[in-house]
Order: structure tokens, then C-alpha cells, then sequence
């Protein structure tokens, strides 16, 4: 029976004809090769391994890979490099629960002759599928949520980043306007669309690391440079949960299987994304902390202690392309969320349904004038959000599914051997559950809340410039030089001598 659902599965269509997991306003209605259709597959259509391996690493390693200096700070060197090992190998692992998840689901629906020609399955929709509508419902609420903030921070990271290269506007402004950009995306229609775009996005969070990397070692270290992390449990909790998020990216998975040609080649893909992603993050976030070291807890974007070269503003440059496509990345399937809510989900008109996804923009573009707090609010959604969208539902939900011996039995999927089969596949379920909600959610939301709401009681809601240098005090000293203190240091005038007041007496009794 698995080899049947393996096989229905396979059968799914190549390049250039209709597959089931194809979306129908991408689906050519002619065989024709013109030149025009060949570019367009070149860089608008992919479902290939290889799309879903760049759309994997460039939208695990987006803004967050400016702020892990900041969590090194807090954490210390050894342990910030321990935890992103640790955690890259834990996001990988429910990342691959997930896909068998969606895999089982697919392959029972397809049992029953559904057609997912004008549909764009979700995580959501495979937990109602596996497990029953409570379950949807708890996915469906942490899984938007996460989005909605995802997308948050994307367009804070764009305003922060910005504002090194032209400071002439405040953060807030630029938040305007970068809100009114990402916009835009509200036209891509769906994963299968973002090929080019994850590409280049890999190609710029790469020069970025590497820039962050070889800058730092060239800065060398600064006078009287400190490295005392960890010194506080809240920063160190703060600073591991930021790493929590980093590598909670696939939040995304089932969208980018769906737009796959085979899905069921995804299992290994999102660990060697994170193989990639970890050659970027742990040079670029060990050089700047040995080079900056305590500096960093006061500077949650890398990019502001670096002197401003030629190559870091192509550094800003890179990485705000690239926070509109991970943006996007993060919005698209709230748009698909909006789109089934409303009833345009099979519209085949882009402009309708690009009309209907703007109100998603809206509350994002509200919430990052609100929460402007690039750093802190990483750590904020990674306990709250990440541990329990990527990491505890996965974990539970593979677990239920398979709790029978005739679910275990005719699984699409067995587990591998190299990890024991469904003994130990169940074990280490229960450890990443035990070990996110303990850890994750519990110490890691006590630290990323008390920072987040030390951040808004030191700089308020609504702040116009976050963490920005304070503007020099305009210089008062005219009309008169040095200022007016120096109106104090002035010589005192010499006393009048007795004959000045004879002669002053005299003169006056001459006039009377």
C-alpha cells in the first residue's frame, strides 16, 4: 500500500504539463516553446528540488542573520555556537516531519480523486485532514500568527537597515515606505513564482555573511573589547530563543512542497539548506563578536558597528532586496489564507485576487510602526510562536497520527533506520516537545518578554527611531563664542579710580 501512494505520488507530472499540485493560473495552454514561455519558465516557474532547496535556505537566513551577533552577546561564544548546531538539527528534523505529514495527507486525498489543480494545500488543512478540526484550528491560529509577525519583522529589518545608509528620515518614515513596497507582492501568485527570487535572495544573504565575516576580522578588535556573556539569564534565554527562531523558518514547508513537481523528494532538502545556512551564520556571527564583543547588547543590527564602506551599503542594499522577498515569503500564505476565507482562491484573475490580498498588508504595515524593535522581537515571536508553529505541533501531530499500529503499518513514510525506526522516531518526538516547551516556551518566553516590554518602557510604543545614535546638541554659542557658559568666564570690569567720580562731579554741578 505504500508503494502504491509512493507511486501515485511519483506520478505527478514533469516540467512544461499539469501536475495535481500545479496552480492553474501557471499552467500553459499550449505546447508551444516559444522563446518567450522558455524564459518565463527559466525564471518565473519552478517546482524542481533544487527551487525548493533555494527557497528553503534563502528564507531561513533573512534579517535574523543581522541579529545573531547581538544573541552571541548574550549568550557567549561557545554557547551561541552550540545552539545554532543544536537547533539547525532540530528545525531539520521537524521540517521532515512535516513533509511526511503533508505526504500522508496528499497521498489519502488523492485516494479519493481530490484535485488540487486550483488549490494550494496548507498546514492547517493537513492537520484538519490527519487529526480533525480542533487541530486545524490550533494551527490555523499559531501558524497565521507567526506569519503575520514573520512579516513584521521582515519590514522592520528593512527600516533599521536602511537607516544606515541615509539617515535623513527616521525609522518610522521608512517603515512607511518600505510597507508601501512589500505591497507589491500582493501580484506574485504563488511559490511556484519565486524561483529567480530565491536564488538571488541566497546569492545577497551570502555576500552579506561574508561581508559581516571578512569586515570584522579586518576591523579587528576595538580597544578595550569585552566578552562577558552570558551574565544574565534573561539575556542568555533571550539570545538562545532568537536562535530558536532562526532556524524555525519552515513555517512555509507544505506551501513550498505543494509548488514541487515530486514533493516527496523534499525530506532531506531543508537539512541541507540548513547545511548551507549554517556556513553563513556561524562565521559572520563569531568574527563580529570577537571583534566588537559586549558592544553588541546595545546594537541588535550588526551592520551599525561596522564604518560605512562601499561594500557594507551594498551589504544594506542586498539585504533589503531580499527582506522584500522573504516579505513575501511570509505573506503568501496568509494571502491564500484570505484568498479561501473570501472565496477568490480559484480566481484565475491575478488582478482580483492581488486586489483582495491588500488588506493582509495592512495590520503588518500597523504592527511594525508599533513593535519597531528589531532584535527583541525576534525573540518575543521565537518563544511564543515558533516553538509551538515549527517544533510542538509537528512533534505531537506526527506522534497522534501514527499512534496505531494500522496507522504505522500502511504510513506513506516509514521512519529511517539510522534513527530506530518509530521507537525512535517517537523518542526524540517527546524530547523536542519536552525540551521546546520547557526550554522554548517557558525560560525562553520569560526572557524574550521581560526584554521586549523593557524595550518598550525605555522607548515607548510608536518609537520614531529605535536605537538610533542621540542627534548632537545644536551649538548655542552665538552670539557669543564658546557658548553661554562662558558669559561667567568673562574678566570682571575694573573698578573706577577716584578721580574718575571727581571729574564725574565736577561735570555734573557745571550743568546744573
Amino acid at each position: 500500500m505504500a508503494a502504491a501512494a509512493n507511486d501515485g505520488l511519483a506520478d505527478e507530472k514533469a516540467p512544461g504539463t499539469i501536475g495535481v499540485g500545479r496552480y492553474e493560473e501557471m499552467e500553459q495552454d499550449g505546447a508551444s516553446s516559444t522563446a518567450k514561455s522558455r524564459l518565463s519558465g527559466l525564471l518565473w516557474h519552478g517546482g524542481s528540488a533544487y527551487d525548493a532547496w533555494f527557497s528553503c535556505a534563502s528564507n531561513q537566513v533573512a534579517q535574523v542573520l543581522l541579529t545573531l551577533p547581538y544573541s552571541f552577546s548574550q549568550l557567549g561564544m561557545l554557547s551561541g555556537i552550540l545552539f545554532q548546531l543544536f537547533y539547525g538539527l532540530m528545525g531539520s528534523w521537524t521540517a521532515y516531519l512535516i513533509s511526511i505529514l503533508y505526504v500522508e495527507y496528499r497521498t489519502r486525498k488523492e485516494r479519493e480523486k481530490a484535485d488540487f489543480r486550483n488549490h494550494v494545500i496548507q498546514w492547517f488543512e493537513v492537520l484538519d485532514g490527519l487529526l480533525g478540526r480542533h487541530w486545524r484550528n490550533v494551527g490555523l491560529a499559531f501558524n497565521c500568527t507567526f506569519l503575520l509577525f514573520g512579516s513584521v519583522i521582515q519590514l522592520i529589518a528593512c527600516a533599521s537597515n536602511i537607516y544606515y545608509i541615509n539617515d535623513r528620515l527616521d525609522k518610522r518614515t521608512w517603515t512607511y515606505i518600505f510597507g508601501a513596497c512589500c505591497a507589491t507582492t500582493v501580484f506574485i501568485p504563488s511559490f511556484h513564482n519565486y524561483r529567480i527570487w530565491s536564488f538571488l535572495g541566497l546569492v545577497m544573504t551570502t555576500y552579506t555573511a561574508w561581508y559581516l565575516a571578512v569586515a570584522s576580522l579586518l576591523h579587528g578588535q576595538v580597544d578595550g573589547v569585552k566578552h562577558s556573556g552570558p551574565t544574565k539569564m534573561v539575556l542568555y534565554f533571550t539570545g538562545a530563543t532568537n536562535i530558536l527562531y532562526t532556524f524555525g523558518g519552515h513555517a512555509v514547508t507544505v506551501e513550498v512542497m505543494h509548488a514541487m513537481w515530486r514533493p516527496q523528494k523534499f525530506k532531506a532538502i531543508y537539512l541541507m539548506a540548513t547545511a548551507y545556512v549554517l556556513t553563513l551564520t556561524l562565521p559572520s556571527a563569531a568574527s563580529v563578536y570577537w571583534a566588537f564583543g559586549d558592544e553588541l547588547l546595545t546594537h541588535s543590527n550588526a551592520l551599525s558597528l561596522l564604518p560605512r564602506t562601499p561594500f557594507r551599503d551594498a551589504a544594506v542594499v542586498l539585504m533589503l532586496v531580499h527582506q522584500f522577498i522573504t516579505f513575501g515569503f511570509a505573506c503568501t500564505p496568509l494571502y491564500f489564507v484570505w484568498e479561501k476565507l473570501i472565496g477568490l482562491h480559484d480566481c484565475r484573475s491575478l488582478c482580483k485576487r492581488a486586489a483582495a490580498r491588500l488588506p493582509v498588508v495592512v495590520p503588518i504595515w500597523f504592527l511594525a510602526i508599533v513593535f519597531p524593535f528589531f532584535g527583541p522581537i525576534n525573540s518575543a515571536v521565537g518563544s511564543l510562536l515558533v516553538s509551538f508553529t515549527v517544533y510542538i505541533i509537528p512533534a505531537l501531530a506526527h506522534m497522534i497520527t501514527y499512534r496505531s499500529a494500522h496507522a504505522r503499518e500502511n504510513a506513506v513514510e516509514q521512519p529511517p533506520r539510522f534513527v530506530g525506526r518509530w521507537t525512535g522516531t517517537y523518542v526524540i518526538n517527546a524530547f523536542v516537545v519536552v525540551w521546546v516547551l520547557v526550554v522554548g516556551f517557558g525560560f525562553g518566553g520569560w526572557a524574550s518578554i521581560t526584554n521586549f516590554v523593557r524595550q518598550i518602557d525605555t522607548f515607548g510604543l510608536f518609537t520614531k527611531c529605535y536605537q538610533c545614535p542621540t542627534p548632537p546638541i545644536p551649538d548655542a554659542s552665538w552670539p557669543f563664542p564658546g557658548g553661554l557658559r562662558n558669559l561667567t568666564m568673562l574678566p570682571p570690569a575694573p573698578a573706577p579710580s577716584p578721580a574718575h567720580f571727581l571729574r564725574h562731579h565736577r561735570h555734573h554741578s557745571h550743568r546744573l
